[in-house]
């Protein structure tokens, strides 16, 4: 199984303690899907400072291929985070070198070696979706809790696996992830926090509860049971069992502090 990641980094920097942890979405999905046993890459920029180094060190001893993690004039991605009680809460966020990301030829051919891609809502990769499809990959997009972003609807008929982040299982999200099913994502998934998760294929719902776990930071929890979620798919498992792999997966991530 092979899997390709693309797009933004960051250094989560938590304020209180001044403690560091390399992280992002595209970046913790493909270590994720690593510990879960699939061959992952990570596709991306990061700064010429010390926290680049610090970022293609860690993702490369988790086993991630960094091949095609390049090194750019500038500086790393850095958010700022602060722990409110057990759930962590992002302050600025200063995107370094990948704000002017763009991929290769080269690149691109090398992502299309993999089976299925993923990128999230802030890694300028969505111009690339239909470059994607067109060679034939299997495609997932971190949509966050930008429910109302545009992209919803010009991304999704390029994305096989939607994933969006609400907080409760209500007429509102079941009638929203029909609609992203409908122009053109074949699964559309919304993590629920406490209140579990749902997805929908154009048949019917899905729902899934939560694993009881002892929450020490909810950082990664959300990219862990995307990770969980398509290794299920790529596996051959059904909806319900990739809801259950995903939760499983990600109540591992909130027992720790930073994402991984």
């Amino acid at each position: 199984m092979r899997i390709a990641t693309v797009g933004d980094n960051c250094m989560d920097v938590y304020q209180a303690s001044g403690q560091v942890y390399p992280g992002g979405n595209p970046v913790n999905v493909a270590v994720y899907l690593k510990e879960l046993g699939a061959d992952s890459a990570y596709i991306g920029w990061v700064g010429s400072d010390t926290y680049g180094d610090r970022m293609i060190q860690a993702i490369r001893e988790k086993g991630v291929d960094t091949t095609h993690l390049s090194q750019k004039d500038g500086t790393t991605a850095v958010t700022y985070v602060e722990l409110i009680g057990n759930d962590r809460s992002f302050g600025e966020y200063d995107e370094g070198v990948t704000a002017n990301f763009t991929l290769t030829e080269e690149e691109l051919d090398f992502i299309a070696t993999h089976q299925l891609v993923h990128a999230g809502i802030w890694g300028h990769v969505e111009g690339y979706y239909s470059l994607f499809k067109e060679k034939g990959l299997s495609t997932c997009f971190d949509f966050s809790d930008q429910l109302d972003h545009s992209l919803v609807k010009t991304l999704s008929p390029f994305v096989d696996y939607a994933f969006f982040s609400y907080k409760q299982d209500d007429a509102y999200i079941r009638q929203f992830l029909k609609e992203v099913n409908s122009v053109g994502s074949k699964i559309a998934v919304a993590t629920l926090g406490e209140n579990g998760s749902l997805a929908y294929d154009g048949g019917q719902f899905y729902q899934y509860g939560v694993v009881e776990a002892d929450v020490v930071d909810t950082m990664g929890a959300g990219d862990s049971f995307i990770s969980g979620f398509i290794y299920g798919r790529l596996k051959g498992l059904s909806i319900n069992e990739c809801l259950k792999l995903g939760t499983e997966t990600a109540s591992k991530t909130i027992r720790y502090f930073g994402a991984w």
